[in-house]
């Protein structure tokens, strides 16, 4: 802080001595010391509280920053998901409209059902039974029914 070499710091010690003298010059320097102390705490806590100032506005800024990305990348996921809605409308109402065409005209079965019988609303379609001996199972022991089952042994 100040620029003192050794002799300077001599002269004012001897200046001390003459001007306060020998009995009084350790309780000066005593309380010197004190405050000097003092006001190094002193600048040392300014010093902290400014750090700990400038530590909080940075944290505001980064905040502010996040805030701002959150809500840029909510609109444009808000915007995604008004695309995918009026695109998926679109598409109910072109399913909707061949529907309507198509349901004028009589069914054409296609793919692996089309060599089959048609099918009316009215008959149930059953579906095709797995036999149960074939191959290896896991017994849950959940269906009564089953010959073997766990809940039939208890």
């Amino acid at each position: 802080m100040f620029d003192f070499g050794f002799g300077e710091l001599m002269v004012v010690a001897l200046v001390a001595l003459i001007v306060i003298g020998p009995e009084r010059l350790p309780k000066v320097a005593r309380t010197v010391g004190h405050l000097l102390g003092r006001v190094q705490r002193y600048v040392s806590d300014v010093k902290s509280d400014i750090s700990r100032e400038m530590q909080l506005e940075d944290l505001k800024k980064l905040q502010q920053q996040v805030e701002q990305q959150a809500r840029e990348l909510e609109g444009s996921f808000r915007g995604q998901v008004q695309s995918f809605e009026s695109d998926m409308n679109k598409t109910a109402a072109g399913i909707k409209n061949d529907l309507s065409v198509d349901s004028d005209k009589p069914p054409t079965p296609s793919g692996p059902a089309a060599g089959k019988a048609p099918v009316s609303d009215a008959q149930p379609v059953a579906a095709e039974r797995i036999p149960l001996d074939s191959g290896p199972q896991l017994e849950l022991g959940l269906d009564k029914s089953v010959p073997g089952s766990s809940a039939e042994k208890t």
